[in-house]
C-alpha cells in the first residue's frame, strides 16, 4: 500500500513539474516611452512597445487596460507562438488636456509569466502660444 502510495505521489509531482515547464513568458524590449517635448498644436503621439514569447507555450493577452481616458492602447489578439514577437501600440491624445508634464500607464494581462506587466508613456506637452 506505501509503495503504491508513494509512486502515486511521485507521479503526480513529476505530472505538476513538466506542466509548470510549458508556460508563456512574455518579454519587453522597453516598459516606458518617453515622448520628449511636443506642442499642444500636436496633441496626439503614438509609442510602440516590443515583445517577445521567451516561453515554451503561446502567449495570449488578455487586457490591455490604461490609468486614463486620453491613452489608447492596442494589441494583437491573436496568440504568439514561442520564439515570435508582437508590438501594443499606445496612443496618447492631449488635446483638452492641460499642458505640461503627464505620465500614464497601461496594465497588460496575460495568460504567462509574468501575469501582468505595466508599461508607462510620459512627456512633457508645451502650450501653443
Amino acid at each position: 500500500m506505501k509503495k503504491i502510495l508513494i509512486l502515486t505521489l511521485m507521479l503526480v509531482t513529476a505530472m505538476t513539474y513538466s506542466f509548470a515547464q510549458n508556460v508563456a513568458q512574455i518579454k519587453f524590449e522597453k516598459l516606458t516611452h518617453d515622448f520628449g517635448t511636443f506642442s499642444e498644436s500636436e496633441p496626439v503621439q503614438e509609442a510602440t512597445f516590443t515583445f517577445t514569447n521567451v516561453g515554451q507555450a503561446p502567449l495570449i493577452i488578455n487586457q490591455a487596460v490604461a490609468s486614463c481616458g486620453c491613452t489608447v492602447p492596442s494589441y494583437p489578439k491573436t496568440p504568439i507562438k514561442p520564439g515570435q514577437s508582437g508590438v501594443i501600440k499606445v496612443t496618447y491624445n492631449g488635446k483638452g488636456k492641460f499642458p505640461g508634464h503627464f505620465k500614464k500607464s497601461v496594465t497588460i494581462r496575460t495568460n504567462g509569466n509574468p501575469e501582468m506587466t505595466r508599461l508607462y508613456i510620459e512627456g512633457v506637452m508645451k502650450e501653443t502660444k
